[in-house]
């Protein structure tokens, strides 16, 4: 545990963390609300917080001036890269893939093709977990522009790969 704010005799102070430019009471600390904001979060912010208050002389507050919040920064997904694995010439199988390298929640990935033949995908050709498409069995109507998007509740991302059979 890092202590990173504290209120002693009248005196506020941010303790030396990285936290320190973006930390402080939400309200003058007089107001007895204690509530704290960490400004420009980030992933690494995520954690467990705890808020101590110790009053002078108060033998009755021991083991209830504790309180505890886990804090969980979520992270849009990162602009994914898509793939082509296999040779695609008529007939044979290939395999798209789209992974982002950043999301919190993990993204759950859709795979589609664009106009003029728009067209989507469901399992087993597509498993949205990995981000992989199956496209067997190629022919040449089958060529086009495929877009991935990578989503989960804070935001998206996409990338798209064409595929000439």
């Amino acid at each position: 545990p890092m202590q990173i704010l504290t209120y002693m005799d009248g005196v506020m102070k941010v303790e030396e963390t990285e936290l320190k430019p973006r930390v402080s009471f939400l309200y003058p600390v007089l107001t007895h609300n204690i509530s704290l904001f960490i400004n420009a979060t980030r992933e690494r912010d995520s954690g467990q917080y705890m808020c101590t208050v110790n009053v002078v002389d108060d033998a009755t507050s021991t083991g209830k001036n504790i309180g505890v919040i886990n804090l969980t920064v979520l992270v849009p997904p990162a602009p994914p890269a898509c793939r082509l694995h296999g040779d695609p010439a008529v007939g044979a199988n290939v395999t798209l893939s789209c992974a982002s390298e950043k999301g919190k929640p993990s993204p759950a990935y859709q795979w589609q093709r664009t106009a003029p033949t728009l067209q989507v995908f469901f399992p087993p050709a597509q498993d949205r977990a990995r981000g992989t498409l199956k496209l067997t069995n190629l022919s040449l109507d089958l060529s086009g522009v495929y877009v991935c998007v990578a989503e989960n509740r804070v935001g998206s991302a996409e990338c798209s790969i064409v595929l000439e059979v």
